[in-house]
């Protein structure tokens, strides 16, 4: 986790940390819109069964997108932070070498 101070510093990232927080709500709001779009295809079901049909399927499809699309953003984002790491790690082992020499 991150300590308070870390807002304040910028020697450490804090949102690799936060990230799993922000997915976790995309889930939430995913899921929440899947229901949503369930309850009215329901009710479009008396009106007209068809639109009700593709109303509870595109909700449910739709809401599944989302939790992909979510969790690609996350790794995106994670992916990038981790190439920053790499980075120092390969920038520190190069200065280490030409101390060396």
């Amino acid at each position: 986790m991150f300590d308070f101070r870390d807002l304040f510093q910028w020697e450490r990232f804090i949102t690799p940390t936060i990230i799993k927080l922000f997915y976790w709500l995309a889930i939430g709001m995913a899921g929440l819109w899947g229901l949503y779009g369930l309850f009215a295809g329901i009710g479009m079901l008396f009106g007209s069964p068809l639109a009700g049909l593709v109303t509870i399927l595109m909700s449910v499809l739709s809401a599944l997108a989302a939790v992909v699309f979510a969790r690609i953003s996350a790794e995106f984002i994670l992916i990038v932070f981790r190439i920053n790491e790499h980075l120092g790690a390969i920038r520190a082992r190069g200065d280490a070498g030409a101390m060396q020499k």
